[in-house]
């Protein structure tokens, strides 16, 4: 089997628009999660979320952006980073062995949203021509795929939380098994939107607002937390053959060393230990590694009462003592749960850990949960530190679980 490498990244999401950026702020402590600034936040019980700083019309024409969702229009820019980052010279490439691979949960939300309120609330008789082709869970790939004629296989994967964490896994099949010599796979979401909010009110698993700081929403692993914060954006990998990367030249970032993917079976929202355990196992299983390999865990860590217990177990039961020597933390205490989009935005959180050698920490977590005892780094990041293998852990609603490794090269 061929080995596969990480030789771009892009990312568009609350703490940043660039990997750099994003890291930084990570390191910093800082959050991206704060108050609603939009028409229809009044009329929210949850008014807080983790927004990115996007102006589509800064990268794209006005043309092009209007006949995008937001979904899209982050997506392409993300990619367009992670090309550019990995000097693809698509001139001369073989299109026909480049692919993309995206995962989204809910797709063009705000186009469908925009849709019905024309229809049930304004009484439109017409609606925008291009609403079915914005919607559609499947466009963001396809505009990546259109806009720079990658003729390889373009596949949408829609697993919940953990959809671009296994879009990401399955591109690197594609090239490890020979099907492909470079994919572009990641994620995209945008549902910050009245409809997609109030739905998520109603599941009752959204955090209450912290009364002093609406940026310390979200603390995983704590005594007294209440739930996850919804988060947009979008981030992107290039995935390649090392050989092919090797001979022009390319910035080796890491090599994608395992993937692992299960379902729980269980229930459609409550994971089991059970679960989990299978996936880090499988991801493990799929590299020559040993537990006790791994120096550094992005956790799934959504910050609700059974995600994290359960994650804390299942981490135990899979690298038995060498669980308390891990460094783990869950970046979505800062950028929120960005659903579809999660696992690739938290993928390259882990791959900035792994080249910087420096472990983001776990904000908020100032009371914790006694059974979550595991080292979550809290509240501050840890610098020069010695990481070898990172693994990012993405576990869905629908019981679907995606567990990704990196290593240095």
């Amino acid at each position: 089997m061929r080995r596969v490498v990480i030789t771009g990244r892009g990312i568009i999401a609350p703490l940043g628009n660039t990997p750099e950026t994003f890291f930084a702020n990570l390191m910093a402590g800082k959050s991206g999660i704060r108050r609603l600034e939009t028409d229809f936040a009044e009329g929210l019980d949850v008014k807080i979320a983790a927004a990115v700083d996007f102006d589509p019309l800064q990268h794209l024409t006005k043309h092009k952006a209007s006949g995008l969702d937001r979904v899209s229009q982050i997506a392409l820019v993300a990619a367009n980073q992670a090309i550019a980052d990995a000097q693809l010279d698509l001139a001369q490439a073989d299109k026909s062995r480049i692919g993309v691979y995206l995962g989204t949960g809910m797709g063009g939300a705000a186009a469908s949203e925009e849709g019905y309120i024309r229809l049930y609330r304004d009484n439109a008789s017409r609606l925008k021509p291009f609403t079915v082709l914005m919607a559609m869970n499947s466009a963001a790939a396809s505009q990546i795929g259109l806009e720079h004629g990658l003729s390889g296989p373009n596949l949408t994967y829609s697993t919940a939380c953990s959809s671009s964490s296994v879009a990401i896994g399955e591109a690197f099949r594609q090239i490890r098994h020979g099907y492909a010599d470079v994919m572009l796979a990641g994620g995209s979401e945008a549902l910050l939107t009245y409809a997609t909010i109030r739905a998520w009110e109603a599941l009752r698993t959204l955090a209450k607002e912290d009364p002093t700081d609406p940026g310390a929403s979200c603390k995983p692993f704590s005594l007294d937390r209440t739930g996850l914060v919804l988060g947009e954006g979008a981030a992107m990998v290039v995935l390649e053959e090392l050989e092919r990367a090797q001979a022009r030249g390319a910035k080796i970032y890491a090599e994608l060393t395992g993937f692992g993917c299960a379902n729980d079976c269980t229930h459609i929202t409550s994971p089991t230990i059970e679960g989990q355990t299978r996936v880090m196992r499988a991801a493990l299983d799929s590299t020559n590694l040993r537990p006790e390999d791994i120096g550094y865990i992005n956790a799934h860590g959504t910050a609700t009462q059974l995600n994290d217990a359960v994650e804390t177990a299942a981490i135990k039961a899979v690298f038995g003592e060498h669980a308390a020597k891990l460094a783990i933390s869950s970046t979505k205490s800062a950028h929120g749960h960005l659903m579809g989009a999660a696992g690739a935005v938290e993928f390259i959180a882990a791959l900035m850990a792994l080249e910087q050698q420096a472990v983001p920490p776990t904000i908020n977590l100032q009371n914790p949960d006694p059974a979550c005892d595991l080292d979550y780094v809290p509240n501050q990041g840890r610098s020069d530190v010695t990481l070898r293998h990172v693994m990012s852990n993405s576990f869905a609603f629908g019981g679907t679980g995606g567990v990704l490794i990196a290593s240095k090269i």
